[in-house]
């Protein structure tokens, strides 16, 4: 009798320790891209479980910032979170429009550089795909506030792209994640950190490039959002409707542009019920 005791405490204390490990989220960093002098890196999140499979879902991430602030970090925990429940997560680096003094706008890099990065980022997941244990036709973007217009800029701006990219290479992802995302670059702050290429502000904004056939897309946004304003996001979502693309909207009352205010863990963009809701959102669409 007991021998069998120990063997069932054995086994229990085994198949414990495995789960144990396949939660455990391991970071490593990569250089995605150079241009000129600067190497962009990307943040991957994974379990030891997820190397064990091919066809894991890519969550490509991009932080928010006015594409002048911002940094990787600020995605971190939610992509320890999304690695913990089997997916392989990235927070991507991308320009940002700032002197190395810390004044801004840079005249060298404006929202434009940012799309091309954002746009190299996903080639870069799909050419990497078997090195990085991921289904490249499983690869979801994902973005907060300038970060979610990033995000948007994969799947429409067809025309800006880096010179130095694969073109054969699709950018176009799978599904959007879009937190309090721009949706409408004409705006004085984007056209302050265009300078003199204020004229190409068209071309990088996403309701004025939308298309039929997007990628199935899940938004949430604040009713009080003074940066994203709420009117300007029910025209995008007529906009969405009419082109027939699936958008799923979920707004929120009372909030801002920061949906998860006062939650430091994820840098305040967002709380445990949306990405509930993200979470429902992947599935339903067999990611």
């Amino acid at each position: 009798m007991k021998s069998y005791f120990f063997i069932a405490f054995f086994l229990i204390v085994q198949v414990s320790a495995s789960n144990a490990q396949d939660t455990v989220v391991m970071m490593e960093t990569f250089n995605y891209k150079t241009v000129g002098n600067t190497e962009l890196t990307v943040d991957m999140f994974f379990t030891d479980s997820a190397r064990q499979e091919s066809d894991n879902t890519a969550i490509a991430l991009f932080h928010g910032g006015g594409w002048d602030f911002g940094d990787p970090s600020e995605f971190h925990e939610a992509s320890r979170r999304f690695a913990s429940r089997g997916y392989i997560a990235f927070s991507f680096q991308y320009r940002l429009s700032r002197n190395e003094d810390g004044t801004y706008p840079n005249p060298d890099i404006t929202p434009v550089e940012a799309v091309k990065d954002a746009r190299s980022a996903n080639r870069w997941l799909r050419e990497n795909a078997e090195m990085l244990y991921i289904d490249p036709e499983k690869i979801v973007a994902g973005g907060q506030s300038a970060g979610g217009q990033l995000a948007l800029s994969t799947a429409l701006l067809d025309s800006i792209n880096e010179q130095s990219d694969n073109l054969k290479i699709s950018p176009v992802p799978n599904a959007l994640l879009l937190y309090s995302s721009n949706v409408n670059t004409l705006e004085p702050w984007i056209e302050m950190l265009l300078g003199d290429r204020r004229k190409e502000i068209w071309s990088i904004s996403p309701y004025h490039n939308l298309r039929e056939g997007m990628p199935p897309a899940i938004a949430f946004h604040g009713e009080e959002d003074n940066q994203v304003l709420p009117y300007i996001v029910g025209f995008f979502n007529q906009k969405m409707s009419e082109l027939g693309n699936y958008y799923e909207l979920h707004t929120y009352p009372g909030r801002k542009h920061y949906l998860g205010e006062g939650i430091e863990k994820y840098s305040r963009y967002f709380d445990e019920e949306i990405l509930e809701k993200t979470d429902m959102f992947l599935e339903r669409f067999g990611f």
